[in-house]
């Protein structure tokens, strides 16, 4: 008779192997980490003697539940900013917080902190994908979890790499050093197409095939992503990758909530998995994955959390739930992915997304010994019925609940025994979770009572000159004062037309010494200047400015400006900005604007010929401009402003206070 370590008998088991055996009663018995017998209760019995034998009567044996997509470290981050959409949750919170806190010590803490929650929840197998990702392997490793561990590749810094480069190297290491390690699988995880360049997703293919691991990646969550990639890359998502050679790798594709249905066949000829994640698709608004479409296909789906500051939590059964319910109600038919199919997708069919279902996922003879055991006793678990097959599946599904779980085995080490944790000290783990998020909250009020800390901490702002001199004159005759100009004598270095769309975000009524500008600046291009046939064609360019501090002092003609001015690249769409500062206040100016770039008396000055068509009857101005880092070169540059103005032959006496802002609100 074989010896087994540990022999669970007596129980309900659901195995989920090819022919879905179901033994009630059944036994499971595993010896160094593997599965060595599955079957009768009876019969295993009489083939196996253990040195452990738990009884299961009452209870449930099943897989080792699989999150097939989350960031574990971020549970640190739970709860901190919600209720927005996508890209300003991830670009205005996320990314900020965690370039300011991310490290080895916020990742270990968190880590461990989503291996409780996990376990506690029936996971045995987690795929993450998160920044320093050595110390996630340790502290999941430590804590006798399995999981597939992506080391984040981005073209921007990162808190663990300066740049992609650096970012790539670090992944390079990251696998070298954990290859092989009986439960940590690395992989290669670039972000997303929106946040890498062709050469990464390349080179990450490149990596992930040079080295044989997975290749973890969002695709398609959102149809903004979709709708940018269309417009940037020529082509939706998943067709842009393919194109650049990126399912060549084992591919883990995390969302594919707006995926064409062109792009389905290209996900199922190579073999790439996807990870469904329901609870963060409909909290962040991104819509509903195709997961019937995918199924059919033969892609293999498994189900996900997400990140714990999108979900926000770890609860494997809920998720399970939403992800039955969810085609029933998009397709109106209740019969759409039934019970049994759904729990597939969170044990062996997640094996296969994750390309593990040679060791993990179903309760068979070699395979790793993670099982995970329900208690039965509550009251949403009376009555049970054993009509058919179907009835185990069903109450799995549409009652279980995270609470049931009782015992947790991975590669046959016991990590959860009465739903008390193992190898966690869960209250010195919540102790440091506390401290690190006291400091995150102080970070996150000092920056949210800052209008500046808030701009700058998005990413790409440069201060400006602090001073500027600034004139506006009222022009009755437009054309006439630029024949003036034109005929002056006056050297002109470059002149251009565009069309400005200026939105102003105004943060405390009543006051005007702060303010958020952000503008669409179309600049008309001259085909034949280019060198191209054809007319004119729009050159568009979008920046922020925060313009805060102001304080105004006339001289001579002219006013001169002191105040903190930050710019940068508007490189998000103008309804981020919109609900990531939430104004009080907005006005929108439209202007067409002659601009000269002019040199005078050696100085440098911008001469702008503005007619404002929004709001109607504002007029017609010019505007001279300079901005200089020295007070005393802006009273050098104030006087030549008075010159130029007579010049001109405009009236310095009709000059204007302040901006257009100031005569509109």
């Amino acid at each position: 008779m074989r010896t087994v370590e540990t022999l669970l008998v007596d129980g309900i088991v659901v195995t989920m192997n090819p022919k879905r055996d179901v033994f009630a009663p059944g036994a499971v018995g595993f010896k160094d980490g593997y599965i060595a017998v599955v079957g009768p209760s009876e019969r295993v019995r009489q083939q196996v003697q253990a040195q452990n034998v738990v009884d299961c009567r009452g209870q449930i044996v099943i897989p080792g539940l699989i999150n097939a997509h989350t960031h574990a470290p971020m549970t640190l981050l739970r709860g901190l900013a919600d209720d927005l959409r996508l890209d300003v949750w991830l670009l205005g919170y996320m990314m900020p917080v965690e370039r300011e806190f991310v490290g080895p010590d916020f990742c270990d803490v968190g880590t461990r902190l989503a291996c409780a929650e996990m376990l506690l929840s029936g996971i045995t197998t987690f795929n993450d994908m998160y920044y320093f990702e050595e110390a996630v392997a340790k502290a999941t490793a430590e804590v006798g979890m399995r999981a597939v561990l992506g080391q984040t590749i981005l073209k921007f810094p990162a808190p663990d790499a300066g740049s992609y480069d650096e970012g790539l190297a670090r992944c390079r290491e990251f696998i070298e050093a954990w290859r092989g390690h009986e439960l940590i699988t690395p992989a290669v995880a670039p972000h997303a197409p929106y946040t890498s360049t062709a050469e990464i997703l390349q080179e990450a293919a490149a990596l992930a095939l040079e080295m044989d691991v997975p290749l973890h990646i969002h695709l398609a969550e959102t149809a903004l992503e979709v709708q940018d990639a269309v417009r940037d890359f020529g082509a939706p998502p998943i067709e842009y990758v393919h194109g650049l050679g990126l399912f060549e790798a084992k591919v883990i594709a995390a969302h594919c909530v707006h995926i064409r249905d062109r792009e389905i066949p290209l996900l199922a000829r190579s073999g790439a998995g996807v990870a469904h994640n329901p609870s963060s698709n409909l909290k962040l608004a991104s819509g509903f994955a195709p997961v019937l479409k995918l199924r059919a296909a033969g892609i293999p789906v498994g189900i996900g959390t997400d990140g714990p500051a999108s979900n926000n939590d770890l609860d494997m059964f809920e998720e399970v739930r939403l992800a039955s319910f969810l085609p029933k109600a998009t397709t109106g038919d209740p019969t759409a992915l039934p019970a049994q199919e759904v729990f597939a997708m969170a044990t062996i069919e997640g094996a296969r997304a994750l390309h593990l279902q040679h060791r993990i996922g179903s309760l068979e003879v070699g395979k790793c010994a993670d099982v995970v055991v329900l208690d039965q006793n509550g009251a949403h678990a009376t009555p049970r019925f054993h009509l058919g097959p179907h009835n185990i599946y069903s109450h799995l599904v549409y009652a279980a609940k995270s609470t049931d779980v009782r015992h947790v085995w991975v590669h046959g080490r016991q990590l959860v025994r009465d739903r008390t944790l193992l190898t966690i000290d869960l209250p010195a783990v919540q102790a440091r979770a506390i401290e690190i998020a006291e400091r995150v909250n102080a970070f996150m009020a000092a920056r949210e009572g800052s209008l500046l800390n808030k701009t700058v901490a998005i990413g790409g702002f440069e201060q400006q000159e602090t001073y500027e001199v600034q004139v506006k004159v009222p022009v009755d005759d437009v054309d006439a004062v630029e024949e003036r100009l034109l005929t002056s004598g006056i050297e002109i270095i470059k002149q251009s037309v565009r069309q400005q769309f200026d939105t102003y975000f105004l943060f405390e009524a009543g006051t005007d010494d702060r303010y958020l500008r952000y503008r669409e600046d179309n600049e008309l291009i001259d085909a034949q200047e280019e060198g191209r046939v054809g007319g004119l064609s729009v050159r568009p360019t979008y920046t922020l400015t925060l313009i805060e501090g102001i304080k105004e002092r006339e001289f001579q003609d002219s006013v001169i400006l002191s105040r903190s001015r930050y710019t940068a690249q508007a490189t998000y769409s103008l309804r981020f900005y919109r609900e990531y500062f939430a104004p009080k206040q907005e006005y929108e100016i439209v202007k067409w604007r002659k601009r000269y770039r002019v040199k005078y008396e050696g100085t440098e000055f911008a001469i702008n010929i503005d007619r404002v068509t929004r709001p109607q009857g504002l007029g017609n101005f010019l505007e001279i401009k300079a901005r200089t880092w020295s007070a005393s070169d802006a009273e050098r540059k104030a006087y030549l402003v008075s010159q130029l103005l007579r010049l001109l032959g405009l009236r310095p006496d009709r000059y204007r206070r302040g901006d257009y802002l100031d005569w509109v609100r």
